[in-house]
């Protein structure tokens, strides 16, 4: 079923929301404080997603949600929305503004919508399944790759690997840099990298451990800019993926991604 506009417009417009919320916090006292899994939480983003949820409960009740603070509510419609207010919230509590606002709609367990807003740049790039992804209102493009050599690779954190994922990520690294380290990967960015990866800035982004409400919005934003997301074995991510996520911005590479990140590695 294609997306209807009310929807799109409706994604929209949970992002203002958001990002009204989360402006005034940022750079100023907005209650840090770690929550059981010593991830930080701030009053920004309970209070972004907050904002979100009261638009969803108004005009889509029918419709189940997913927020990364407030948890899960049931729907009935076969559609749910998938918030994460601050994508890379140390990244916020540090004043850096390359963390990011969240915001997908899956249908049957696919993402078929997808925005990253950058609410203080105000940078948003949307993804539709059918359409092509634009930035601010203009197309978004991946670029091309010749060779994995060469290629551009970010990560928020190696630190957030699994032990076991190291060593897999650290070949891709070697492939990518040939052994340079002036070709090392680029750190830091959580969601903000998959919006430089869909504007043709970086070719690779692997990450591990994520959950749904990291990566549902990813998916339509980079393959409607020419790219490919998918989990380290190769498949498409859905609603059931396990977190391991590879987005490629020259599908070209994606066998030579795969390979270089272990072959036969399977989760």
């Amino acid at each position: 079923m294609p997306v209807r506009p009310a929807d799109i417009a409706l994604a929209h417009r949970l992002a203002d929301a958001a990002g009204a919320v989360i402006r005034p916090y940022f750079r100023r006292p907005a209650g840090l404080e770690l929550k059981e899994d010593r991830s930080p939480v701030t009053r920004a983003d309970r209070e972004a997603e907050e904002a979100m949820r009261r638009i969803l409960d108004a005009e889509r009740s029918g419709d189940g949600i997913v927020g990364e603070e407030h948890g899960i509510k049931d729907g009935v419609t076969g559609r749910r929305w998938i918030l994460d207010p601050i994508d890379g919230t140390h990244s916020f509590t540090v004043g850096r503004a390359i963390f990011g606002t969240l915001i997908a709609l899956v249908e049957d367990g696919w993402p078929v919508l997808g925005i990253i807003d950058q609410p203080v740049q105000r940078e948003r790039w949307i993804g539709v399944a059918g359409h092509a992804t634009e930035f601010n209102g203009a197309p978004a493009h991946t670029r091309a790759c010749a060779a994995l050599e060469g290629a551009i690779v970010a990560t928020t954190s190696p630190h957030l690997f699994g032990e076991g994922d190291v060593p897999h990520y650290m070949a891709l690294i070697a492939a990518a840099s040939g052994g340079s380290p002036r070709q090392g990967p680029v750190y830091g960015g959580d969601c903000y990298n998959y919006g430089l990866l869909a504007s043709g800035h970086l070719d690779v982004v692997c990450e591990s451990g994520l959950k749904l409400y990291d990566f549902a919005a990813l998916a339509p934003i980079v393959e409607g800019a020419g790219g490919r997301m998918c989990d380290w074995n190769g498949d498409p991510l859905t609603a059931e993926s396990e977190g391991h996520v590879l987005a490629i911005g020259d599908p070209a590479r994606t066998d030579d991604v795969l390979e270089a990140l272990h072959q036969g590695h399977t989760h």
